[in-house]
């Protein structure tokens, strides 16, 4: 009686032991992916950034090139626009590195 209450206790221990092993590799790959998926809004984030922020400055120095007595003007205005970016390329950031929280 006693080696079938011990067959018994064992048997249900390594299912239970089993289950807490998937739970965990489940828990591994979510982290895992999490981690992937806010690197990538990050890193997607910032490239973007910069592609506009290249953009904003080649049109800014053509227009000064075209029209040289509006150069305050035209500097201010990619000032302006280039902060803009910035504060997207900013929110980016923070949302891929909750996405990892």
């Amino acid at each position: 009686m006693i080696g079938l209450t011990y067959l018994g206790l064992s048997l249900l221990g390594d299912t239970a032991l089993a289950a807490e092993s998937a739970d965990a590799a489940t828990n591994a790959a979510q982290n895992g992916l999490k981690g992937i998926g806010g690197g990538l809004a990050a890193g997607l984030g910032a490239v973007g950034a910069g592609i506009g922020i290249g953009q904003i400055g080649g049109g800014a120095v053509q227009a000064i090139a075209r029209q040289p007595e509006m150069a305050g003007t035209i500097g201010t205005n990619m000032i302006i626009t280039a902060a803009l970016v910035e504060g997207v390329a900013l929110f980016a950031v923070v949302v891929g590195i909750l996405g990892i929280l």
